[in-house]
């Protein structure tokens, strides 16, 4: 068993010194480069905008730019989180992750649930945390895949690797799509009230905060139905977290 483990050592150590051999020489053939690119893309680079968002705000996501092109146009202000109105991180965690402040980025045994539901066709999978959601707004793509899942979570890792609670939910709450063409919660709270972000009620943020799984088809000052009982079970909701709002407070 030893010597196998030591022959499968001296196999790898030889192909990492032939591929490096190689590529300095720009001799790859054309898989080892599209493998290569896949790796920078989809590994490296991550990491790269992980630690340069860490403290610049990002001035586009990928889901801008599809939107962008998709005809509805882009509008967003950034406003930093103490600027925000503490009604809204309540009812964004209410809503969305009520357990932001305990996980580390990844809701395990919901995700497990959730993906046993719908293997078995009893559910749509879902289970995405506050930190997962700001890996796909930021850098991956709305449409469901497993392939963007397992990318999703490598991504949602590196942002809790990185960036305190503080910063997720910021950017989290100046990237999110609250309607077409509406990103950041400035300028949601003036397409859907006319206030300012630091302006908003419970009342207000609680509808803001339901809209977010569909926001290019609920409209937060709807008068009845989904959005108004919804919002309602959020702000009971937000007197019930207690202790679950310390990080972001």
């Amino acid at each position: 068993m030893a010597s196998s483990h030591h022959k499968l050592r001296h196999v790898l150590r030889r192909e990492a010194r032939g591929f490096l051999s190689r590529l300095r020489r720009g001799r790859l053939s054309v898989v080892e480069w599209l493998a290569t690119g896949l790796v920078a893309l989809f590994i490296v680079l991550p990491v790269g905008l992980t630690l340069v968002y860490r403290v610049v705000p990002p001035p586009l996501t990928s889901v801008m730019v599809i939107r962008f092109f998709e005809g509805d146009g882009v509008r967003r202000d950034w406003v930093p989180l103490e600027d925000i109105a503490p009604s809204v991180r309540a009812a964004v965690l209410a809503s969305e992750d009520n357990s932001f402040c305990t996980h580390s980025g990844v809701d395990w045994p919901a995700l497990k649930a959730a993906m046993d539901a719908e293997v078995k066709g009893a559910g749509k999978g879902g289970a995405s945390t506050i930190t997962m959601q700001t890996a796909r707004n930021l850098m991956l793509w709305p449409q469901r895949s497993y392939i963007r899942k397992g990318l999703e979570l490598y991504v949602a890792t590196l942002i809790e690797l990185f960036w305190p609670k503080k910063r997720i939910l910021e950017v989290y709450l100046n990237i999110a799509e609250w309607g077409p063409g509406v990103f950041g919660i400035e300028a949601a709270a003036q397409h859907h009230f006319g206030v300012s972000a630091g302006e908003l009620t419970q009342r207000e943020a609680a509808r803001l905060a339901v809209i977010l799984p569909n926001p290019r088809e609920l409209h937060a000052t709807a008068s009845t139905g989904h959005v108004v009982r919804q919002a309602g079970i959020v702000e009971r909701r937000i007197g019930q977290l207690g202790p679950l709002l310390d990080c972001v407070k």
